[in-house]
C-alpha cells in the first residue's frame, strides 16, 4: 500500500507539472494549498499557472485518479466473485452496456448531463445481469469461462446497438465517439463532484465485502459454513462494482484492461488475498491511469491520444500472458 501510495503521488505531481506550460513543482504545491480550505495560504504563483494547474491540470488528474481506481476496484471484485483471472468489467460487458446507456442519455437526453451516470448504471446493471445469466445458462459455475464469452457477446450485442443509436443522429456521433474512445481532455471539478457520490458508495461496499471474496475462494457450501450467505454476498458486490464501473465510464468513455492489469500486478506482487488486493489496487489502478493519462496527453503533444488506446497497448499484451498463463486450469480458487 505504501509503495502504491508513493508512485501515484509522484505521478500525479509530474502530471500536474508537465504539459504545453510546465510549472515548477513549488508553484504547483503553492497553487494547490492555496486552494485548501481554512488554510489561508497566500502563493506567489502567477495567475495563469494557478489557473492551469488548478482549473485544467488538477481536477483532470483527480478524475483519473477516481476512474482508474474504480475501474482497478472493479476488476479485482469481478476476478474474485467469479474466481476468474480474465473478469474484467470491460470483458464482463459491463463497460459497454454503460456506455449504451450514456449514449442514450447523450442522444435524448438533452443537456441534463446529471443523469449520465444513472443511464450508465443502469445499462451496466441490465449487461452484467445478462452476462451472469447466459454464462450459468448450461449449469456450470459463474466462475468459469463460459462467463467472459458470455460477456464478449453481451458487449458486441450493446454495441452493435450503441452503433445503430450513432447512425441515427449524426449531429451527436462527434461527441458519441470522443466519449467512446476515453478522455479526460475536458474533465472539470463539475465531473469529479458528479460521480463522487457514486464512487464513495461502492469503493465503501467493495472494501467491506473485501474480505468474504477470500471466503468465497473456497466455494459456496464452505461458505455458507462459515456464516456468508454466497447469493447475497454475491449480489451486493456485483451492484458496487457495477455502480463504481458504471460510474466511472460515464465520465471517461470505455477505457479496458484496467482491471486485469492492475489487480494481477497487485496479486503478483501482493499476494493473493483480497483483503489486500483491493485497497491496494484502488491507489495503484489511481496512479495507472493518471500516469497512463499523462502519456496521452504528451506523447504527440500537442494533440491527444484517446486514453482507451493508451490502456489497450499495454493490457492486449498483458491479457494475452494471463490467458497463456491460465491455459491449464478454469479458475483462480487457489491463486
Amino acid at each position: 500500500m505504501v509503495i502504491a501510495a508513493v508512485l501515484m503521488i509522484v505521478v500525479a505531481a509530474v502530471a500536474l507539472c508537465v504539459g504545453p506550460v510546465t510549472v515548477p513543482p513549488s508553484q504547483v504545491l503553492g497553487t494547490l494549498l492555496a486552494h485548501v480550505p481554512l488554510l489561508h495560504f497566500h502563493t506567489s504563483t502567477p495567475q495563469l499557472n494557478q489557473a492551469i494547474v488548478w482549473q485544467l491540470r488538477a481536477p483532470r488528474v483527480v478524475l483519473a485518479g477516481i476512474v482508474g481506481a474504480m475501474l482497478a476496484a472493479g476488476g479485482a471484485a469481478y476476478q474474485g466473485l467469479f474466481r476468474n483471472p480474465l473478469a474484467d468489467p470491460y470483458l464482463l460487458g459491463v463497460a459497454a452496456g454503460a456506455g449504451l446507456g450514456a449514449t442514450i442519455e447523450i442522444v435524448y437526453g438533452g443537456d441534463s448531463s446529471s443523469l449520465l451516470p444513472v443511464f450508465a448504471f443502469v445499462g451496466g446493471a441490465l449487461a452484467v445481469a445478462a452476462t451472469y445469466l447466459i454464462g450459468v445458462a448450461n449449469g456450470k459455475r459463474a466462475w468459469g469461462y463460459s462467463i467472459v464469452l458470455a460477456g464478449v457477446a453481451v458487449a458486441a450485442l450493446l454495441t452493435a446497438i450503441q452503433t445503430y443509436l450513432q447512425q441515427r443522429d449524426a449531429e451527436q456521433i462527434r461527441q458519441i465517439y470522443d466519449w467512446i474512445l476515453g478522455s479526460f481532455s475536458v474533465a472539470s471539478w463539475s465531473d469529479v463532484t458528479l460521480i463522487l457520490p457514486y464512487v464513495v458508495v461502492s469503493a465503501v461496499v467493495l472494501l467491506a465485502h473485501r474480505r468474504m471474496l477470500d471466503v468465497l475462494r473456497v466455494g459456496e457450501e464452505e461458505a455458507g459454513t462459515l456464516g456468508i450467505h454466497p447469493a447475497r454476498t454475491r449480489l451486493i458486490v456485483v451492484a458496487a462494482a457495477t455502480l463504481g464501473t458504471a460510474a466511472a465510464v460515464s465520465v471517461s468513455g470505455l477505457i479496458g484492461f484496467v482491471g486485469i492489469i492492475v489487480a494481477h500486478t497487485v496479486r503478483l506482487t501482493a499476494g493473493a488475498s483480497y483483503r489486500i488486493i483491493v485497497p491496494v489496487a484502488m491507489v495503484g489502478g489511481a496512479g495507472f491511469l493518471i500516469g497512463a493519462d499523462l502519456i496521452a496527453r504528451t506523447v504527440l503533444s500537442p494533440t491527444e491520444v484517446p486514453i482507451g488506446v493508451i490502456t489497450a497497448c499495454i493490457g492486449a499484451p498483458f491479457f494475452l500472458a494471463v490467458l497463456v498463463s491460465r491455459r491449464g486450469g478454469v479458475g483462480m480458487g487457489g491463486s
